[in-house]
Parts: C-alpha cells; structure tokens; sequence
C-alpha cells in the first residue's frame, strides 16, 4: 500500500497494481498486523481515484474481492462489515482502504487486499479463526488465476459506483452478509462501552445497529462480533 501511495503522489493513474509475494509490514485496519509469509497468500494494492461514492469504496471492494474469489474458486465467502471475506466464522481475505485528498479533486483511494491461499498465511496462534481457499477446497489453487478474477471484479465495482449504480453495490453486499442483521456487537465510543444487535447498513455503507436507546450508526472503530457459525 505504500508503494502504491507513492506512485499515485507521483502522478500513476487509477488502475495500477502492486503486487507482493510477501509483506514484512503487512497491515489491517487500526493498526492490526496482516500475516504475509512468502508464497502463502496473495497481496496486493489497486490505485483508485474515485470521483463520487467514495464512502462505498471499501464495501464496493469487498463485493469485487467476494466475486472474483467466487469466479476463480467456486467458493462463496461471506461479508462482514466492513472489509472481511468469511468462509463460516474464519477470516479468508481482508480489504484495507486508505485515502487521502478527499472531497477535492485529487482523491486517492488505496484498497489493499489479502486473501490467504494456503494455511501456511496465518501464524499458529490464529488458526483457529481464519481459513485459506487451500483448505476450503482441498486442492492447489492458481495464485494468478485468483489475482486476474478479483482485479477483472474489483474493476467492475469500482466503475459501478462511477456510474451511480450504488443500488447494486448495496444489494450485492447485504445478500453477501448475513450477520449485518441480527449479530449482538458491542463497541466503544466516546460515551463508553455499547451493545446491541445489527440492523443492516444505511445507503452511505454505516452499520445500523439497534441499542436499548435506539438506532445507531457505526461508520468506523472496533467492534467485537458475537455470532454463531452461520456456514
């Protein structure tokens, strides 16, 4: 994602990826590390310049990342809010955006992507809620093959929101997401420690979740999930 920062602020287009075979700094959201040994997963950045919807990017991302796995694969992932990729309870792929220059005409959205290919992308201590299309399917699975469906789906949803088709954005992801209804979360925010029960996502892509004093939405921070495997 750093590489890919640099090129945009060097003037590259919308479009660009950088791929890794293996990340020494790899990140999720809020300062979370992402596993990145060589070989095991795949890693890569794509250099968006969205110029409308940018509040969609990352679930519009997740949509892509989902369908291009689903194409190459077979696999259904599940989505949960706002950029994880599921097969059950265990985390497949994550989807990290980071922008910069937003609300101007030079914004610049890096959405970055790891989908773990073999068992190997995970550390032990973590085994036991994440999975690997590997283990999912049994078999080997081409990295390029993977790589060249999600970006061809990334692409598509990323258009579709230049083209104001955020209905279908939507729609594909809360078909993709079971626990956006339903799923007891807790989080804190500036007035403390919160719970309650999912309610869907609004059309700007903030999680609705319903408390004991009413509806809220949740457009960033850290919640703890409490479901069920729903596989």
């Amino acid at each position: 994602m750093d590489e890919a920062a640099r090129a945009a602020a060097l003037g590259s287009e919308a479009g660009l990826v950088v791929v890794a075979e293996q990340q020494t700094a790899g990140r999720g959201r809020r300062g979370h590390t992402w596993a990145s040994p060589a070989g095991a997963g795949l890693y890569f950045s794509y250099l968006a310049r969205p110029t409308r919807h940018v509040g969609l990017v990352t679930l519009a991302a997740g949509v892509g990342v989902r369908e291009g796995v689903s194409r190459a694969t077979g696999l259904t992932p599940q989505l949960k809010w706002p950029n994880d990729l599921l097969m059950g309870t265990r985390k497949l792929a994550g989807v990290l955006a980071e922008g910069t220059g937003i609300g101007t005409p030079g914004t610049i959205v890096t959405i970055g992507v790891g989908v773990n290919l073999r068992p190997a992308a995970y550390p032990p201590d973590v085994a036991a809620r994440a999975t690997s299309l590997e283990s999912e399917l049994g078999c080997p699975v081409s990295p390029a093959a993977v790589l060249v469906a999600v970006l061809e789906q990334l692409a598509d949803t990323l258009a579709a929101l230049e083209a104001d088709r955020t209905d279908d954005i939507l729609q594909a992801w809360r078909a993709a997401s079971p626990t956006a209804a339903g799923a007891v979360v807790t989080w804190s925010d500036h007035e403390g420690e919160k719970s309650g029960t999912t309610a869907g996502i609004d059309e700007e892509g903030a999680l609705l979740v319903r408390t004991p004093t009413g509806l809220e939405r949740v457009i960033a921070g850290e919640l703890d999930w409490h479901v069920t495997d729903r596989s």
